[in-house]
């Protein structure tokens, strides 16, 4: 049996599309002839007006059938390419999980083993010291690597626990946190006339990780004299959270490469770090319905901000009057 090609289909599927009107006006003619009753049907109409008419009879069907089979391929490709979206991610967060357990044990027993190593050999000089070191921070790093890995998978399969949360509040307990771990100030900017900044709807503890990723990386790769700020204020329908510095910014090459996994700025060479931290505020934010943006210029400085849904409670009432 001989399969027509996607060319003799199309041919197949035109030429099924014109036969069916003129098909079905002979088979109601035939039945009318043989069954029905002796009627007679005067028009008052030219030949080319008939014609005409069956035209655009026979065109209106022809576009109701394309409609009809283009919107039914359509919704099997969408439910297909939504089926294998949801199974890669499905995947990627078991693999990822895999992962973390497979390497937690190793990587543990690895550090315990260089911290008795050291102490066997204390005393043997500093390039051994600095060796040892060196595998012990490396392992160290790897580890949170994974562990880093395994809470983005978390996130975006979890489910969240939604309450309201007063920005200024959370904003705070951010920049105590920074301040504390980095001995950086931070600027704190939230607006408060003439009302204050609405709360926001989300998990309390991921948007306070989401915000506090931003502001330790700020402090991170910042020079000790440059200025970190931290704003927040109202932007209907968002309420907006800036992370915003004068450092060395981002090459404008790189502005979409940050926000992916184990991604990493030429400029943050040589910084610690896994390059998961913007992955997992930019998961966290989705999580939420929300958007994250960023803005930076290299040598000038960086903007992060957060837009997120403003609680229900909250929301500003804004009256715009037009000069009259």
């Amino acid at each position: 049996m001989t399969v027509p090609s996607a060319r003799g289909r199309g041919w197949l599927w035109a030429a099924a599309i014109v036969a069916t009107p003129v098909a079905l006006g002979a088979l109601a003619a035939v039945s009318l002839a043989l069954w029905g009753p002796s009627v007679d049907i005067y028009a008052d109409g030219s030949p080319a007006d008939v014609a005409l008419l069956s035209g655009v009879v026979g065109s209106l069907w022809a576009l109701a059938i394309i409609y009809a089979v283009r919107r039914t391929r359509a919704g099997v490709t969408r439910k297909g390419v939504q089926a294998s979206a949801d199974a890669v991610r499905a995947d990627r967060r078991l693999f990822l999980t895999r992962l973390d357990h497979e390497l937690k044990n190793p990587l543990t027993a690895l550090r315990a083993a260089l911290a008795n190593v050291a102490a066997l050999v204390e005393g043997s000089g500093p390039d051994v010291e600095r060796a040892l070191a060196s595998v012990d921070a490396q392992a160290l790093r790897l580890s949170r690597l994974t562990a880093d890995l395994r809470k983005i998978a978390e996130v975006e399969s979890q489910a969240l626990t939604v309450a309201t949360v007063e920005v200024p509040q959370l904003l705070e307990e951010v920049k105590a946190a920074v301040e504390t771990t980095s001995g950086r100030p931070i600027r704190l900017m939230v607006h408060q006339a003439p009302v204050p900044v609405s709360a926001v709807s989300g998990d309390e503890d991921l948007i306070f990780l989401a915000v506090h990723n931003l502001v330790s990386n700020a402090a991170k790769f910042c020079a000790a004299t440059d200025t970190i700020e931290v704003r927040a204020f109202d932007d209907p329908p968002w309420v907006v959270i800036e992370v915003a510095d004068d450092g060395p910014g981002i090459p404008a090459d790189e502005l979409g490469l940050v926000w992916e996994e184990l991604g990493r700025s030429r400029n943050a060479r040589g910084v610690p770090g896994s390059g998961l931290g913007l992955a997992l505020v930019r998961t966290i934010v989705a999580r939420h319905g929300g958007r994250a943006e960023l803005h930076s210029s290299e040598g000038k400085g960086t903007l992060f901000a957060l837009r997120l849904h403003p609680a229900a409670s909250t929301q500003t009432q804004r009256l715009e009057i037009t000069p009259g």
